[in-house]
C-alpha cells in the first residue's frame, strides 16, 4: 500500500497545473458525495439555473415569434397598398371619366359609336382600378359619417327622415383594400 501512495504522489508531480486543478475539482466533488446534504444544495442550485434559463429562453422564444408574426403582417399591409401613390392620383381621373359620362348622357344625343366606346374605356378603367382592391363610398341617402365623410355644408332639408344624412356627394370617397384613401365630401341635410 506504502507502494501505491508513493507512486500516487509521484504521479501528482508529474500533472500539469490545470490538469491539477480539475484532479482537485473531481476529488472535491468526490468528498461532497459523502456529505448528502451538501449535494441537495448543489442540486437546487442547479435546477434553479436550469428554471432561469428556461425562462429567459421561452421571453426569447416570445418574443421572436411576436416579431415574425409582426413582420408578415406589416408585409401584407405594405403588399395591399403598395399602389397607393399610383392609385390616389387615378382617381381624380376616375371623377373626371363619371362628370364625363354623366354629361353624355344628360346631352340627349342618340348614342353612337363613339359614345359606346368612351363608356367602354371608362367601364375598362372602373374595372381596372376595382381589380386593384379600390371600391368607392357609398354616401347618399346614408348617415353622416365623420370618420369617412367630410362635411362640407349643410342644407335645410323638409323631410325629417334626410336630417343627418348625406343629400349630395361632391367628391366621391374611395377604399383601397378596406382603408380609406380618400375621404367623401359631401353635403349633410339639417
Amino acid at each position: 500500500m506504502d507502494d501505491f501512495n508513493n507512486r500516487d504522489a509521484e504521479n501528482r508531480e508529474n500533472i500539469p497545473s490545470n490538469d491539477m486543478d480539475n484532479l482537485n475539482e473531481i476529488t472535491d466533488m468526490t468528498d461532497k458525495t459523502n456529505n448528502p446534504e451538501e449535494l441537495t444544495d448543489e442540486l437546487e442550485r442547479i435546477q434553479a439555473e436550469l428554471a432561469e434559463q428556461k425562462e429567459k429562453y421561452l421571453r426569447l422564444y416570445a418574443e421572436f415569434d411576436n416579431f415574425k408574426r409582426r413582420s408578415a403582417r406589416e408585409r401584407v399591409e405594405l403588399i395591399q397598398t403598395a399602389g397607393r401613390e399610383v392609385i390616389i392620383p387615378l382617381l381624380d381621373v376616375l371623377d373626371d371619366c363619371d362628370r364625363a359620362e354623366k354629361l353624355i348622357a344628360e346631352s340627349g344625343q342618340p348614342k353612337d359609336a363613339v359614345q359606346e366606346g368612351v363608356f367602354l374605356i371608362f367601364n375598362k378603367f372602373r374595372s381596372i382600378l376595382s381589380s386593384k382592391g379600390v371600391k368607392p363610398m357609398n354616401c347618399i341617402g346614408q348617415d353622416f359619417n365623420p370618420d369617412e365623410q367630410e362635411a362640407l355644408s349643410q342644407v335645410p332639408v323638409t323631410d325629417e327622415k334626410m336630417k343627418g344624412k348625406v343629400i349630395d356627394e361632391i367628391v366621391k370617397g374611395y377604399y383601397l383594400n378596406d382603408k380609406i384613401i380618400r375621404y367623401a365630401k359631401v353635403v349633410v341635410g339639417a
